[in-house]
């Protein structure tokens, strides 16, 4: 059976009791490393399991998943995904190769980032369509995500943002000489984000935000040293939430008086804050 486990957001500690039964059972254990990261490294996994743990990376898990899937039929085979398991759209591939295999699967879900932003005290029932942001090159700056941003403000949702990362990924000049060179590990911050999001509407110019909008900075969720920072998408741009992994949510017009008492005591300058909210929330 292919079993895949969610972990759940910070460390070792955040498996549940059933996911780590499943993982001192099992015949393997992969540990999915590329759509998102554990605050803890592979090492400390492996002395909590008590078992080795075989890092899985993009190209094994979409091109090579038949190796993570072999004996599966006969032994029991897991998982390891950061959060929850239906976080990312590889993991439902995954699965469904499983099934073209005629391999028996079961998932343990944990702790996403998708209910846990609600740590930010906003009301996850006032949240719209999650969106990506990925890094910006000189030649690349998608902007899909500004029109779902947009379709979400108009009803006055709030955004989910999360943020790219890149894990032994090769630069496009190694891709293009196909050598097997990777870039070291980059992790977006909540601050470049707000500065890539301020660039897009520059150039859209469609008032679907802007350097005075209110949004939440979110690093390390789950953690012991997790921090938030509410502020405008200008103040946001030019802070520092520390080490990865980061979020950001950009505050929907609809939002509560209850949600800005509670993302108030987060507030990079509170006079800012409050005045930013006077002019532009709670109004529909």
């Amino acid at each position: 059976m292919l079993f895949v486990v969610g972990l759940g957001l910070a460390d070792e500690t955040d498996i549940t009791i059933k996911g780590l039964n499943v993982v001192k059972a099992a015949r393997r254990v992969y540990l999915e490393a590329y759509t998102s990261i554990l605050l803890v490294d592979k090492n400390k996994l492996e002395s909590y399991y008590g078992r080795p743990v075989i890092l899985a990376d993009r190209e094994m898990v979409e091109s090579s998943s038949d190796e993570i899937l072999a004996g599966a039929v006969a032994d029991d085979v897991a998982f390891l995904v950061v959060g929850d398991p239906f976080g990312a759209t590889t993991h439902t591939d995954l699965l469904l190769r499983a099934r073209e295999l005629k391999i028996p699967t079961k998932t343990i879900h944990n702790a996403s980032v998708m209910s846990a932003v609600g740590a930010t005290g906003l009301q996850l029932y006032n949240f719209g369509q999650t969106v990506s942001m990925v890094f910006f090159t000189d030649s690349w700056k998608p902007s899909s995500f500004y029109d779902r941003i947009k379709e979400n403000r108009q009803i006055g949702l709030h955004t989910l943002m999360l943020l790219d990362i890149k894990v032994k990924e090769p630069s496009l000049e190694n891709l293009a000489r196909g050598r097997k060179i990777f870039e070291p590990p980059r992790y977006m911050t909540a601050g470049q984000c707000a500065a890539q999001m301020l660039e897009i509407e520059e150039d859209r110019g469609q008032g679907a935000y802007g350097p005075d909008s209110l949004a939440v900075g979110v690093a390390r969720l789950g953690s012991d040293d997790q921090r938030m920072a509410a502020g405008t998408l200008k103040q946001i741009s030019e802070s520092d939430l520390g080490p990865p992994l980061h979020s950001l949510v950009l505050l929907g017009k609809r939002a509560h008086d209850l949600e800005r008492d509670y993302i108030r005591e987060y507030a990079i300058d509170v006079k800012t804050f409050d005045t930013c909210w006077e002019e532009q929330y709670g109004k529909q």
